[in-house]
């Protein structure tokens, strides 16, 4: 790009980083500070509202720069992704939204919390709830990088630095004024243009083809280098008994994390029933299927006019594909329609990013104030507000998820949510099911669930080939690989729920009928629920 094409891309881009802030100050101008205001907007948004700010919060910069570059570097094996991510929210309708709503009030801790022990069931959550959070903030962080060191001219270490840093930044202002009002209307703004600018891409594409779907593929396989392999399964993780594992751990981690996730699970909150619950997931269905399938068009079609070798040697990871497209779509990087098409998609990907950071912090804060804060004070020190503590807790949240975002930066942006969803999977999703339908279930069985999960899905990331043993690693100096598989939910997910079995089985405690016999008729009718 020429240096005025630059400019009118930072200008594009910039412009939204200036109207979110606008939106973040005028919220913050009409809060009233309350609790319930900064960690559910105050349950005023209607269904259509909240369907897409789910939307928003979902459609992560891992699907819409990740899917698609793994789609143009692997062909038929990147489609996993999309696939588990539609998928995925079919768990979610069927199994907890509603339930979720008419139990808990602000976390997935309130919802465990409505008939066992709270301390240490709080704690438990409260910890996993984070450690799901600032997984999911490195890939939103890395996936930032990348975008604004190529809009930069360039993919220098220092820009990647000073992005992911300035990106750390604008979160903590997002929440620390907005709270969940700003958040959500972030959400909105962001749905609307990315849905906007994936339906401009798609069409694009299918135009350059004159509509013919089959010669896009034919066109993106022989341009692969790969030939009708690149449009079968098998090229990333056929190899061996590994690489299969491998498919089958991501496809589980995709499939039921989703419904673990803190940002995703407090987002039923923001509406006044669970009814309202419902139909905002039946809209953010019908939004999120839609740009799924959209994701599937791009990835191909970058590999068939832009090419794998040209997205690889822009990233190596594949973060920059649709991007690229874009340029190409436009009339290239010296044309002023590429450069405009490349920035108002640089702007939306950067949109993408900025609101789902600022959704994932304000769960994790919330996680911290309303669980660990609260169960872990000193009874006789001085009680702070909830709400003071949630803006701290976001200052230490989005300093860990910088640090972490700097050391990850080489690693594909689905991947890395591949991993958290894998943690929230193991550690969230089996506290959260056997609270909701199992009677006999304890204090105990809650806490050995979530650790059982927890605990093996870090452990097996940090002994395998994503940290060390392989050039591609974040330490590929060292070796200390002893788990072979990429994805660790094959192993952990499993355990996470033999866990909270053998936790319950062997607990002395009696569990108390009457708290799930009230527990239960709140979730089905949504009685009594806040």
């Amino acid at each position: 790009m020429t240096d005025d094409h630059q400019t009118l891309a930072l200008l594009l881009f910039s412009t939204f980083v200036a109207v979110t802030l606008g939106i973040t100050t005028w919220v913050g101008r009409h809060r009233q500070g309350s609790a319930e205001e900064f960690y559910a907007g105050g349950r005023l948004f209607s269904p259509m509202e909240n369907g897409f700010a789910i939307s928003g919060d979902y459609m992560s910069a891992a699907s819409f720069l990740g899917i698609s570059g793994l789609i143009a570097l692997n062909g038929y094996d990147g489609m996993l992704y999309s696939v588990g991510f539609l998928v995925a929210w079919l768990v979610v309708l069927f199994l907890v939204a509603e339930l979720v709503r008419n139990c808990g009030r602000f976390t997935l801790a309130d919802v465990v919390a409505a008939r066992m022990r709270e301390r240490p069931v709080r704690i438990a959550a409260g910890t996993s709830s984070v450690t799901v959070s600032v997984l999911y903030l490195v890939a939103q962080m890395v996936g930032a990088g990348s975008l604004v060191a190529l809009l930069l001219g360039g993919t220098s270490e220092a820009a990647r630095t000073w992005t992911v840093i300035g990106v750390g930044a604008l979160m903590v202002i997002y929440v620390s004024l907005g709270g969940m009002r700003a958040t959500t209307w972030i959400q909105i703004v962001k749905a609307v243009l990315l849905l906007g600018g994936t339906v401009a891409l798609t069409t694009l594409v299918l135009v350059r083809f004159h509509g013919d779907v089959d010669r896009l593929l034919r066109t993106a396989a022989e341009r692969s280098g790969h030939g009708e392999a690149f449009l079968a399964p098998g090229l990333a993780y056929g190899g061996d008994w590994v690489a299969r594992f491998d498919f089958i751990s991501l496809g589980l981690a995709l499939v039921l994390g989703t419904a673990g996730l803190p940002h995703i699970l407090s987002r039923f909150y923001t509406v006044p029933t669970a009814r309202a619950a419902r139909r905002s997931v039946v809209w953010s269905i019908g939004l999120i299927g839609g740009f799924y399938l959209m994701t599937i068009v791009l990835g191909f079609g970058a590999a068939a006019l832009v090419g794998p070798d040209a997205v690889r040697a822009s990233n190596a990871a594949g973060n920059t594909a649709v991007p690229l497209l874009a340029l190409d779509l436009g009339g290239g990087a010296q044309s002023t329609g590429g450069t405009v098409l490349f920035a108002v998609v640089a702007a939306v990907a950067f949109a993408t990013i900025l609101a789902v950071v600022a959704g994932i912090t304000l769960a994790s804060s919330a996680s911290v104030a309303h669980d660990l804060y609260a169960s872990l004070r000193r009874r006789r020190s001085k009680p702070r507000s909830e709400v003071a503590v949630a803006r701290v807790a976001a200052v230490g949240i989005g300093a860990v998820a910088i640090g972490l975002g700097l050391l990850a930066r080489d690693l594909n942006v689905a991947f890395l949510v591949g991993l958290a969803f894998a943690v929230a999977a193991s550690a969230n999703l089996p506290v959260l099911l056997y609270s909701l339908f199992w009677r006999g279930f304890t204090t105990r069985g809650a806490v050995w669930a979530v650790y059982g999960g927890l605990v093996p899905s870090v452990v097996l990331v940090l002994l395998s080939p994503v940290v060390s043993g392989s050039p591609q690693s974040l330490f590929p100096d060292l070796d200390f690989q002893y788990f072979p598989l990429q994805n660790p939910g094959l192993v952990s997910i499993p355990l996470g729920f033999v866990a909270g079995w053998l936790g319950t089985v062997t607990s002395p405690e009696v569990p108390d009928e009457a708290r799930h016999a009230e527990t239960e008729v709140r979730s089905l009718t949504g009685a009594g629920a806040v």
